[in-house]
């Protein structure tokens, strides 16, 4: 990630640009009113990948089950570890900002704090991340923005999870 940018604001544009696709992908339809089959392939892409279980509020707690509505809102749950406390990033708000090829060229290049597997963005083919951005985008906006990344050596607000320092 540029440094300039922020990782918050990485977050940010990254949920943003899978927004910002037509409304006819925001349906989950094609242009030609038939239901797109790269959503239903950017469904199993997230679900796989793991993608909700991060960034969909209680998602873990409950066995993998939540209500569409509140699916990659992000949540305020914080991951905090040397690198300070990250918040996983709302991708419904965070897509809006990009086209499908700006969020491809972007999943390529994400550097990201823990615990975001951000190599497993980078090394997706780009059908597959098509696919995710059409799906995300299908969802509609949603949700509301996480809390900003709070850096080492400040005290966060729970609830987080504590990562133990890395072994010396």
């Amino acid at each position: 990630m540029q440094p300039a940018l922020g990782r918050a604001l990485y977050a940010s544009a990254l949920l943003s640009g899978f927004m910002l696709a037509s409304t006819a992908l925001a349906a989950g339809t094609a242009t030609n009113g038939k239901a797109d089959p790269w959503v239903e392939r950017g469904r199993y892409v997230v679900a796989i990948g793991g993608c909700n279980d991060c960034h969909t509020p209680g998602y873990a707690e409950n066995g993998g089950k939540a209500d569409e509505k509140v699916l990659l809102t992000g949540d305020a749950l914080g991951w905090r570890g040397p690198w300070g406390t990250t918040y996983p990033v709302n991708l419904r708000i965070f897509m809006q900002k990009m086209t499908e090829k700006e969020w491809v060229v972007y999943a390529r290049k994400v550097q990201a704090r823990p615990p975001m597997p951000f190599w497993a963005l980078n090394h997706m083919r780009t059908g597959d991340l098509r696919a995710v951005y059409r799906y995300v985008r299908s969802l509609g906006p949603g949700g509301r923005p996480v809390p900003d990344f709070v850096p080492p050596g400040t005290e966060s607000r729970p609830p987080y999870v504590q990562f133990p320092a890395p072994p010396k």
